[in-house]
């Protein structure tokens, strides 16, 4: 019956609606009289003329406020407040004109009680219709049977979204908060948190909702980690701005991210370090598509250069990056100039051609090939891009009076054992020798970190997109760990450190702990609400395969090469402090490195970078 009458024209159901507010507003006529004469009512007389008077006064206000244009099954506050409004405007003029025409045996005070019961039955009526064509009287078969965590505001929000759905079941709250411990939001109770694995055992409770957005990156990761083991899905709300407009629906929960259970508290940024060679200057960046690149474009934007350069090779990411950044200044007024550049790090006439004409202040040079398998198996591409593109570009930068040069390396330069590696240490060579031999006003800097979680390549989608597709998950070795950081964290610290640069420095970001990717497959695994399969648990749903090192692939990552780096006035960004080749020597090298790679010749192109990056063991597992 309810698909029936979905299913009706829009004017139809606009004409029962407006039929059954008629009807409404004679019914709480007869009320207001019968309780006002204390009797049962019968009109007689000039008492006929209110029962005429109060549709014909009701519906024209009804309509004016856009009552029927209000699709019931989706009444919330505002509806609701706007029917609350129609009806007091309908009652001040129904008492004016009982005030005015003093009708015998009509009393004046009808004027005040008829419109009160008029509201509650009109409200009622909608409340009624909204609870019967949503559904929330019944219990969908095969729908979720959610508790959410946090009975605030968004708790709050989030209820009336699964009620609107009609598809879920709100079985319980949870939450931290003593005061609103034992006390219900819409007739669902809050318990502590403390309660929810019993109540997960107890209620068979299937997700769990966090709607947490504004606590603390350390409170928010032990409640997940006291979840994490129950059998249940759990999910999680965006952030407090993408909550701005008030409003939230299902479709907002989004899976947790594994940096719900790596991420730390970020330090707040230094505000004069972050525009201090950003702010009315020209900026270029380098890569400007890829995931690095494009958080650079993104935080450098909110530091309102005079003008943003985004180079980059592909042409489809530097048009998505354009139009992702055109909106951005849109949304919050940036009124920077944005120019999309076409080109290749590779081609030295191009870059003279860009920096000739736009003259950027700083570069930040995220341009490379980073995917270790990827470059290992073609390491004379590897080799031009990461070791002869940066050079290229520091050449440019240098002869056209860039004032700030910022390279965007790897944890992976670090005794590398493959050729990603070991050319991004070569790169970092290159800046380093340059820093000292630059007749320029150039100052060179490198910015080293390890793994940031949601890049392209990065092992948190491709994990999700193994467990979507039901296992089996894919671990290289069950002993590899990786050092991991949030994407926005790592650019804003890369924009810190390349400010503090004096010229020559290798500053390296501070990781934190690193992470077993075994346990982080586990995590990923049982925050979905799945388990592991297993030989302690044959039955469980998705598998752990290890597949075996790759090419390259080292088991342990570093960020140093020597010790005792030196702290700077960043907590989270450190000096190392690390040898490197006089240019005279390295400009030797770079020839033989440059001959290799246009011949295509793996063997001397290995042979250079073992002799000029300390610790290379080309595909030794460590």
């Amino acid at each position: 019956m309810q698909q029936r009458i979905l299913a009706w024209p829009r004017a139809v159901k606009r004409l029962v609606v407006l039929a059954m507010d008629v009807v409404l507003s004679l019914l709480a006529t007869w009320v207001a009289f019968s309780l006002r004469l204390d009797t049962l009512h019968w009109p007689e007389g000039l008492q006929w003329r209110v029962y005429v008077l109060a549709p014909l006064l009701a519906i024209p206000v009804f309509i004016r406020l856009g009552l029927y244009r209000a699709i019931f099954r989706y009444t919330g506050q505002a509806a609701l407040l706007t029917t609350a409004k129609a009806v007091l405007l309908y009652g001040l003029l129904l008492l004016g004109l009982l005030l005015w025409l003093r009708w015998e045996n009509v009393p004046r005070s009808l004027g005040v009680l008829q419109p009160l019961i008029f509201l509650l039955l009109v409200g009622g009526s909608r409340a009624l219709a909204r609870f019967w064509l949503a559904g929330l009287g019944r219990k969908a078969a095969g729908s979720g049977r959610f508790l959410i965590y946090g009975a605030g505001m968004a708790g709050a929000q989030t209820a009336a979204a699964l009620g609107m759905s009609g598809e879920h079941v709100l079985l319980a709250f949870a939450d931290d908060d003593a005061s609103k411990i034992g006390r219900s939001i819409n007739g669902v109770q809050v318990h502590a948190g403390s309660e929810v694995p019993a109540l997960v055992d107890k209620l068979g409770i299937t997700d769990v909702l966090l709607a947490l957005p504004s606590v603390s990156r350390e409170r928010r990761n032990r409640i997940i980690e006291n979840l994490r083991h129950l059998p249940v899905h759990i999910r999680t709300l965006p952030g407090m701005a993408d909550l701005a407009n008030g409003r939230v629906t299902v479709q907002d929960f989004r899976e947790l991210d594994i940096e719900d259970l790596l991420g730390r508290d970020p330090v707040p940024p230094d505000a004069e370090l972050l525009a201090r060679d950003l702010a009315h200057k020209t900026v270029l960046v380098t890569g400007a598509g890829g995931s690095i690149g494009s958080e650079l474009c993104r935080q450098i934007l909110r530091q309102q250069p005079s003008r943003l350069l985004l180079l980059d090779h592909s042409e489809y990411a530097l048009y998505s990056i354009h139009q992702e950044l055109e909106q951005l200044c849109r949304h919050e007024g940036i009124g920077a100039e944005m120019t999309p550049l076409l080109g290749s790090v590779n081609h030295e006439t191009r870059l003279r051609e860009i920096c000739g004409l736009y003259r950027p202040h700083t570069i930040y040079h995220a341009a490379a090939y980073k995917h270790v398998p990827m470059v290992e198996s073609n390491p004379a591409e590897g080799a031009r891009n990461n070791v002869f593109g940066t050079l290229n570009m520091a050449r440019v930068a240098r002869d056209t009076g860039v004032a700030r040069f910022v390279l965007v390396s790897t944890d992976k330069a670090v005794r590398p054992t493959n050729i990603m590696g070991a050319s991004k240490r070569m790169a970092e060579l290159v800046l380093q020798a340059m820093a000292t031999e630059a007749a320029g006003a150039t100052c060179f800097s490198m910015v080293r970190f390890g793994n940031v979680l949601g890049s392209s390549g990065s092992v948190v989608p491709l994990f999700r997109r193994q467990l979507e597709a039901g296992g089996p998950i894919t671990v290289t070795h069950a002993e590899v760990t990786r050092y991991f950081m949030t994407i926005p964290e790592a650019a804003q610290l890369v924009l810190q450190a390349g400010a503090m640069a004096q010229g020559g420095e290798v500053f390296v970001l501070d990781m934190g702990e690193p992470v077993r990717i075994l346990d982080l497959a586990r995590r990923m695994v049982e925050l979905s609400g799945l388990t592991v399969r297993d030989a302690a648990n044959p039955q469980g749903d998705i598998e752990i395969a290890i597949t075996g090192l790759r090419p390259g692939e080292k088991l342990y990552e570093e960020l140093l090469i020597g010790d005792n780096p030196a702290p700077t006035g960043h907590p989270r960004i450190m000096k190392a402090h690390e040898d490197y080749l006089p240019w005279s020597e390295l400009q030797l090298q770079l020839e033989r490195l440059l001959h290799a790679a246009e011949a295509g010749d793996e063997a001397g192109i290995r042979a250079v970078l073992c002799t000029c990056v300390h610790g290379f063991q080309p595909g030794a597992a460590r």
